[in-house]
């Protein structure tokens, strides 16, 4: 599922970054073969196709370029400029193109021709009289690499929180391998939970904590690295990130799935567009160059979220909970130490009374007590002995009582 969204979300990006042929370049012009990329300035419902060998100096001129158009063909020659253009495409209908250059076949990605404007594609042969580009065996020099324009970063939200994902190209364009000066490391955002190198970068890639990195020598062309981490959202549905890289950043791309509300903010961001695809709406934005350890700042606010007042009202009471049952407690320790030094007092008065009633007696049977002393003695003596078993009797009942 999350590749199938990537996929959707990287063929967004390819529409919305689409420009002339010739601001559009990459080393290795393979990589652009049969690509579909809308355009402005051609005439509506038109398809124009660029033959070249190897590179954009290599225009192929007279040849049979041939246009599948809803099953039915039609084939057109190239001119000066390598391009074959097809006009009055019917909007909707599946089309393919497709060439056979020195017995290399060559042929486009199926799409729909658009309802609006046209489209442009190149389809690039192989050069087989060009010499090596590179010596990747060679030993490893100090240099630099970049980080590419077919970078991006894809934000996808999540129940409470955005998994973002960084898919950087490193490009290497000397001849040889390089070891940049600086280690190509990079921190994610502090708040960037569980990440991890995906399926499909380099396997000098490793993550740390929230450390990216990416063990040198470069071998020349790209070095593809793609790690993804999630974000949590804040209690007003938004996110902040604030990242900088280790090498140049030769244009700035992001695409984030709209959710809800979601809006994407930045002043790093000059376009900015919402495009359907697959069934859902995406917010493809693109900026200019960034420069080696200069922050990109994204915030993507809007997001749909919990309120976190119930979980804090859930927290107060447990710690209101809590705190009154460690103050029972201790309380109930005091009271049932009160109650036992009470008892004990109790028991000591009772057991001096009963001294003092055996001693009266004793006096009063020898005579050393008389009547009315004896009766008036003995009197008090009864009635405090009385007022300490019933206090006995209460405290006996109250312990009783009392939870075990």
């Amino acid at each position: 599922m999350r590749r199938d969204c990537l996929c959707v979300l990287s063929f967004v990006l390819v529409i919305l970054c689409g420009s002339a042929d010739a601001q559009f370049q990459m080393p290795d012009m393979k990589q652009m073969s049969g690509i579909p990329r809308p355009v402005t300035d051609l005439p509506e419902g038109s398809i124009s196709v660029r033959l070249i060998r190897g590179s954009l100096a290599n225009n192929i001129a007279g040849h049979p370029v041939e246009l599948i158009v809803g099953g039915a063909k039609r084939t057109t020659q190239t001119d000066d400029s390598g391009r074959a253009q097809f006009d009055r495409v019917p909007p909707g209908a599946l089309v393919k193109a497709s060439a056979d250059v020195d017995g290399e076949h060559l042929e486009s990605q199926e799409f729909a021709a658009p309802a609006t404007g046209g489209i442009r594609l190149m389809l690039v042969a192989t050069d087989k009289n060009a010499a090596p580009a590179t010596s990747p065996e060679a030993p490893a020099v100090t240099g630099q690499v970049v980080i590419t324009d077919q970078s991006r970063i894809v934000m996808e939200p999540r129940d409470e929180v955005v998994n973002v994902f960084y898919l950087l190209d490193i490009e290497n364009t000397a001849r040889v391998p390089v070891n940049p000066q600086m280690a190509f490391a990079f921190d994610l955002p502090a708040d960037a939970q569980g990440a991890g190198v995906m399926e499909g970068s380099t396997p000098n890639a490793k993550v740390a904590g929230k450390r990216v990195t990416v063990d040198g020598p470069f071998a020349p062309g790209h070095t593809f690295l793609q790690v993804g981490a999630s974000i949590p959202v804040d209690g007003s549905g938004t996110i902040a990130i604030s990242q900088a890289f280790p090498a140049p950043l030769q244009s700035l791309a992001v695409i984030a799935q709209k959710v809800g509300d979601a809006k994407l903010t930045s002043a790093q961001l000059a376009n900015q567009r919402e495009m359907p695809a697959d069934g859902q709406t995406f917010i493809a934005a693109t900026g200019s160059a960034l420069a080696a350890g200069q922050p990109l700042n994204l915030t993507l606010s809007g997001l749909p979220h919990h309120s976190s007042t119930p979980r804090v009202v859930a927290l107060v009471m447990a710690g209101a909970i809590v705190l009154f049952g460690a103050w029972f407690a201790v309380s109930s320790k005091a009271i049932d130490a009160n109650r036992a030094a009470e008892r004990k007092r109790l028991q000591s008065r009772r057991d001096k009374l009963l001294n003092d009633l055996a001693r009266l007696e004793h006096d009063h049977r020898n005579g050393k007590t008389d009547g009315p002393r004896y009766s008036e003695r003995r009197a008090e003596l009864m009635a405090a002995l009385e007022r300490v078993y019933g206090a006995l009797d209460d405290s006996a009942g109250l312990e009783s009582a009392a939870p075990a």
